[in-house]
């Protein structure tokens, strides 16, 4: 990429082909700005997907992603026909004036994905002329495009080839720091080698040493392990014999890394290297190249480099930077340091990091062996802010062998205050004298020359060679065979690195206690089937070893149902086979390039990634109960939650220009990716059971019409854009899927209480809730939120998402809010954590913010993911993680990347097909017919599942339909509960638009793909006339197949006036879990209330005032249990039908219902039932008897307890009067209530036979395989 000054041409160097010129337009606006949980910048912001705020900047951008047919010439770019308009020094609110350019800046980037070739537009839409500020209303864009490069359709930049791991017999050790080492025979023994056997000539060394993988994808490292070369003193009989002995260059984790500005490894902390004997000779250190030329330069010192610095602390629990010592108590800490043979008269140059965390301003005064240095002045931190403010400081002093550098930290009288080192760099000059160590050594400057320079080195007796360890696998060397002055000569032009070798000092290797290693074949193999040919794959799990059993559960559900090409890959191998045996989330990029870059064809590259296992922001299990299963990328910014990302998306940017994730506008994912928050196997099996119950037939049923969204209040003027946004979303979603039931629960629309913890929404809360309980297909809240739940008012906390029971009927979650699922945080496990942990509710996928995220990329992001989600214009959906990959690839701002997918990447939101179409109305052609739904009137509807055309009838399609009808949608306002006002003073209030009451709920049979079904118009019906909704859902009676159809002519109002009399109420029966109830019996702290209804007109479910279903718990009228929702009828039968409502969390002790319903005619019935609730902690046993008693050759053991759906461990003992036991039965037992009588006997002992006449005692016991309580009760039988 490559910037272009206004109205400069650059000449392309090669013929294009085509032109690509646009018109843009930039629609201003202005008192607006970035608005996030603690993010509050006055800026001027533009409608457009391609708006981009630079939060380091505080700069304003324009961003557009092009397609384009070829590659775009990245010089060729012309911005033209520009059109400004002049603002004030105000308009531009909080940007800061040094970051805008005083004239425009454009530039062009190519960019790649599996769909098309892209070009991202950059610009700078104001600029700074003189005094005045001016701002792109419209300009034109062109460039040139070209073909496309060869080898972009198929980026064949690794081909398939087999591990060096696949054969032979490998052991593997480990070193920290870099050095020579030496490794004896008795090591190679204490690792497992038969040294005995082994031909000395062939033992070789594998290893890459201790540097992290380069972020970015171009930057070279190794895809498999390499050999080094290695001196193997003693080989040259053969053997490797006790006095024989190997020295060896390792890398270890003592390595400058640029791109994360530490020194240490930031994901492990040995370097793993390997060794065999088998296959032919080993690699084996060379001799340097002689050379002839006079030397230009000669170098009697060396650049010497030492540091100190330690990963201790993380300070904001997030991001990558980690800092070492902390100053609180212990205000001044002094650091060591040694240069032998310092090369007096010189300079040290120093270098000092840190941080600090202070409400005020604090500073960390620097002292070098007394002498001061520029001190750090730290900024001052807030609540809503950076948690820490980081600063650097340089300097030099003189030169001396013992070097103390002093810190003191100042924390202006604040004891709260912390300060924390991150690093102390010394640079120093040495003279190049041998001491009796190995030391590194090299001379800085060589890049920047020409010529020879000669390396002088005195008092060397004990240095045998010098080493050049330039490039750590091809080690070369020269000799000094005991000179005490030597020298040695290279060319300059490149930096070269050299350690000398002294034979008084050699570093020993370490071993861990897994040192043979096992043969693997990643590379070879991930791209072959059982037979060993070539199979693309679709699906890749990564998972560690101890949760592979579940990974392959669900690898085998995608084999089977999606027919996809899965496979499990074990981190352990990855990191074996693609990092030297270590962590790194670089090797888990590279080996999905792997897979990616060699599929056979573009179609068939590999399609989604899923991350098994949870994540933290420690990397090193420095933290208790961490969860570092699978590590997720982590951003350098790591202080604040609005700069800082975590993201999975690098593991899907595999262009060679990708991986930084700095400028991720222009990068895209190239395959869809989705993290399964798993920590151990029993959460991982909980996790993929609720993957195979969403695809289960009991998860069919028509909550999969509906949507609900869910905005937050009003606080401050700019946060009225969060709920007029969502309410938009959700017409437009009603609009494209006219099949969707959209319900909205706009908090600020419900009355607002005062409580001791601030105000509340106790019914916004209870109406989100219930609605995940009823089910819905998504679920899409947008507002402010955090780790604890959603919105300032609390209207869905962690005890919420924990206690949901919507089993089978898990939505999909989209929270654009704050870090809702932070996940990365093992300290704080949070709300969208629990939502998604919840073993039997809750989500089972979701598209959730992990950190602060601003008013307008979530509005932007939540727009796009919809319209990619739903499938706007087409009846193929994707995957959930596909469409919000689309998403983010079509949006240019960075800040998408603090939008995460949770779950399984594979699944589909189960919308069902298209059509079912209703045909006639009381027997009348639909087209035909002006029958109005009155209000008690009798209706007849007739319809018919259809293909996917909506034209022909699935004649072969049997099975059941669900139909809800509402009455005409409902115009609703807000109340402005805050009291916020616009700019002109008026409370902000919105209006919008709600479905109308649901009048009827019924459930009919679908024969050759016919259906019809009666029912009276409830009399509580919305009098005046107009468009009601007709919902319908279908399911098939054999196979896993669904269908939705929807009509939104029917007209709806006014009473029929030659409505039958009828004045006679319900007929009802109650129970509590099932019909074996018994008033009075006893439950569980949860149990299912059952309400059995029969009418000949059928029951009111339209909610007239005082008309409802309702439930009142031991007397408290003032919190109804309003049933509605709950009821359905029978299957053809619009009289009868049933409530069944979940109680929650009751206390224990007796408790009374109070029952109410109305027919459509308003006829009331009133029951009631009474229950003791009995603590699920222990196993309560009742009514223990066995049926019939006496008996000849057969009885049923029953018994009543309060541990329905749950497996218990069920024993009957027989005994005889005298004490023996003749009969033992052990039996696992579930029953849906609480009544059991599954276990029978026929009378006969444990061997068989048949047992005696008479009295017998048993003893019948009970356990509970969730507690391990149990409880057991004796009785008497009689056999005649």
């Amino acid at each position: 990429m490559k910037k272009i000054t206004l109205l400069l041409l650059l000449i392309s160097s090669y013929v294009s082909f085509a032109q690509q010129r646009d018109n843009i337009s930039i629609e201003w606006i202005d008192n607006s700005g970035i608005y996030s949980e603690q993010i509050q910048i006055k800026a001027p912001i533009f409608k457009s997907s391609g708006f981009y705020f630079n939060y380091e900047k505080k700069a304003v951008f324009f961003n557009l992603k092009i397609p384009v047919s070829g590659f775009a010439d990245e010089n060729s770019l012309q911005i033209t026909n520009i059109v400004y308009e002049t603002i004030s020094r105000e308009q531009l609110g909080d940007l800061r004036i040094s970051s805008i350019p005083s004239s425009i800046e454009a530039s062009l980037k190519n960019m790649s994905n599996p769909a098309s070739q892209k070009a991202v537009l950059y610009l700078s839409p104001i600029i700074k002329s003189g005094n005045t500020f001016q701002r792109v209303k419209s300009f034109t864009y062109s460039f040139s495009t070209t073909a496309r490069r060869s080898g972009n359709t198929i980026q064949n930049s690794s081909l398939v080839y087999n591990s060096v791991l696949s054969s032979g017999e490998w052991y593997r050790f480990y070193v920290v720091k870099s050095g020579v080492y030496k490794i004896s025979r008795s090591f190679l023994q204490s690792l497992g080698m038969n040294v005995g056997a082994a031909n000395a000539r062939n033992i070789k060394i594998y290893g890459n040493g201790g540097r992290m993988l380069p972020l970015l994808n171009g930057a070279y490292y190794p895809e498999d392990l390499i050999e080094n070369a290695i001196t193997l003193v003693g080989e040259s009989d053969g053997s490797f014999d006790s006095q024989d002995y190997i020295l060896f260059y390792a890398e270890g984790m003592d390595n400058w890394n640029k791109e994360s500005e530490t020194h240490n490894n930031l994901y492990a902390d040995r370097a793993y290297y390997y060794v065999t004997a088998q296959g032919g000779p080993g690699k084996r250190i060379g001799n340097m190249p002689a050379i002839a030329d006079n030397p230009t330069l000669n170098m009697t010192t060396f650049d010497d480099y030492q540091y100190h610095e330690l990963d201790k602390t993380n300070i904001g629990r997030l991001g990558r930077k980690w800092f070492g010592e902390r100053f609180n108590i212990d205000n001044e800490q002094t650091f060591d340091f040694k240069f032998p043979n310092i090369a007096t008269g010189t300079q040290i140059k120093i270098r000092v990091n840190a941080a600090a965390s202070a409400f005020t301003p604090t500073t960390m005064n620097v002292s070098a062996n007394s002498q001061d240095i520029n001190p750090l002045t730290f900024a001052a931190t807030t609540s809503d802010g950076d948690v820490a403010s980081e600063r650097s400081t340089a300097g030099n002093f003189p030169a001396a062998e013992s070097v103390a550098i002093k810190l003191n930290y100042n924390n202006g009288g604040v004891p709260s205050a912390d300060a924390y080192l991150d690093y102390i760099i010394l640079e120093a000059k040495r003279n190049l004298q041998g001491y009796g160590k190995q030391f590194r050594f090299r001379y800085n400057d060589a890049d920047l020359n020409t010529g020879v320079i000669q390396y002088q080195l005195s008092s060397a007796s004990r240095i045998t060679q010098v080493w050049d360890i330039t490039d750590i696998y091809n080690v070369q060397k020269v000799e000094n065979n005991g000179a005490d002055a030597f020298s040695f000569k290279a060319y300059m032009g490149e930096d070269r690195n050299y350690i000398a070798v002294d034979a008084a000092d050699y570093y020993s290797p370490l071993k861990d206690s897994r040192t043979r290693v096992v043969n693997q074949n990643l590379k070879g193999t991930i791209l072959k089937n059982a037979q060993g040919a070539f199979q693309d794959l679709d699906y890749l799990i990564v998972t560690p070893a101890f949760l592979s059993s579940q990974a392959e559960r669900l690898a085998n559900f995608h084999r089977t149902y999606s027919q996809l090409n899965v496979k499990v890959v074990n981190l352990e191998t990855i990191y074996e086979e693609f990092s030297s045996g270590k962590q790194d989330i670089g090797a888990i990029r590279n080996f999905v390039k792997y897979i990616y870059n060699n599929a056979s064809i573009p179609s068939k590259r590999l399609k989604y990634l899923n991350l098994f296992g949870d994540a933290s922001f420690d990397y090193k299990n420095r933290i208790s109960n961490n969860t570092n299963i699978v590590p997720v990328f982590q951003a350098l910014t790591s202080f604040s939650l609005a700069g800082s990302i975590m993201s999975d998306d690098y593991f899907t940017m595999l262009d060679n220009d990708e991986g930084l994730m700095i400028d991720t506008s222009a990068q895209d994912m190239e395959l869809a990716v989705g993290r399964m928050l798993v920590s151990d196997i029993k959460q991982a099996e909980e996790m993929v059971t609720k993957v195979i119950e969403y695809h289960a037939i009991e998860s069919y049923g028509k909550w999969r019409n509906n949507f609900v969204l869910i905005s937050d209040d009003v606080d401050v003027a700019w946060e009225n854009s969060i709920q007029t946004g969502i309410d938009a979303l959700g017409d437009q979603i009603a609009a494209q899927k006219p099949f969707v039931n959209v319900e909205k629960i706009h908090t600020d629309s419900y009355v607002q209480e005062a409580s001791a913890g601030g105000f509340r929404y106790p019914k916004a809360r209870k109406d989100f809730v219930d609605a995940i309980n009823q089910g819905a297909l998504v679920f899409n809240y947008f507002g402010h939120g955090g780790e604890d739940g959603l919105a300032k008012e609390r209207i869905f906390e962690k005890a919420d998402a924990q206690s949901l029971n919507n089993r089978y009927k898990y939505p999909l979650f989209v929270t654009v809010t704050c870090e809702f699922t932070r996940f990365d945080n093992p300290y704080r496990p949070t709300a969208g954590e629990y939502t998604y942990w919840n073993p039997k509710g809750g989500a089972i996928a979701m598209v959730t913010t992990t950190r602060q995220i601003d008013v307008v990329t979530g509005q932007a992001i939540n727009q796009a993911f919809s319209s990619e989600l739903y499938g706007y214009g087409t009846t193929n959906h994707v995957p959930i993680s596909e469409a919000l990959r689309v998403a983010k690839n079509n949006y240019t701002n960075g800040s998408a990347l603090m939008v995460s997918y949770v779950g399984d990447p594979a699944i589909r939101l189960a919308i069902p097909k298209p059509t079912i179409v209703l045909t006639k109305i009381n027997d009348q052609p639909v087209a035909a017919s002006t029958f109005v739904f009155n209000a008690l009137s009798p209706v007849k509807l007739t319809g018919e599942v259809r293909n996917v055309d909506g034209n022909t009838i699935l004649s072969n399609y049997n099975g059941s339909l669900s139909v809800n009808l509402f009455d005409k949608n409902v115009q609703r306002s807000t109340f402005g509960n805050d009291g916020v006002t616009d700019g002109n003073g008026n409370l902000i209030i919105m209006n919008f638009t709600l479905l109308g009451e649901t009048i009827f709920r019924g459930n009919a049979s679908v024969a050759n793909g016919q259906f019809e079904f009666n029912f009276v118009v409830p009399r509580d019906i919305s009098i005046p006339v107009g468009n009601g909704r007709i919902s319908f859902y279908a399911k098939r009676n054999q196979g896993l197949e669904d269908q939705t159809g929807y009509n939104t002519d029917i007209k709806v109002g006014g009473i029929n006036p030659n409505a039958t009399a009828d004045n006679i109420g319900p007929r009802v029966r109650l129970y509590m879990n099932d019909e074996t109830f018994i008033s009075g019996g006893i439950t569980n702290e949860s149990p299912i209330f059952l309400a059995f209804l029969e009418d000949e007109n059928g029951i009111n479910t339209a909610s007239g005032i005082g008309h409802d279903i309702v439930a009142i718990l031991d007397g408290d009228e003032n919190n109804p249990y309003i049933l509605n929702d709950y009821y359905e009828t029978e299957l053809d039968n619009h009289t009868k039908g049933k409530v069944r409502f979940p109680f929650r969390n009751l206390a224990v002790g007796l408790h009374t219902i109070t029952f109410k319903a109305w027919d459509v005619y308003n006829n009331p019935v009133t029951s009631e039932i009474q229950f003791i609730v009995v603590g699920d902690e222990t196993v309560t046993l009742k009514n223990v008897l066995n049926y019939p008693n006496p008996f000849v050759s057969y009885t049923q053991f029953w018994f009543t307890h309060n541990r329905p759906y749950e497996p218990l461990e069920v024993q009957v003992q027989i005994i005889t009067i005298t004490g023996k036991i003749v009969k033992t039965i052990n039996q696992m037992v579930t029953t849906e209530g609480f009544l059991s009588r599954e276990i029978s006997w026929d009378g006969k002992d444990d061997f068989g036979d048949k047992i005696g006449k008479g009295v017998y005692v048993y003893k019948l016991t009970v356990k509970s395989t969730l507690t391990n309580k149990k409880t057991e009760k004796y009785e008497k039988l009689v056999i005649l």
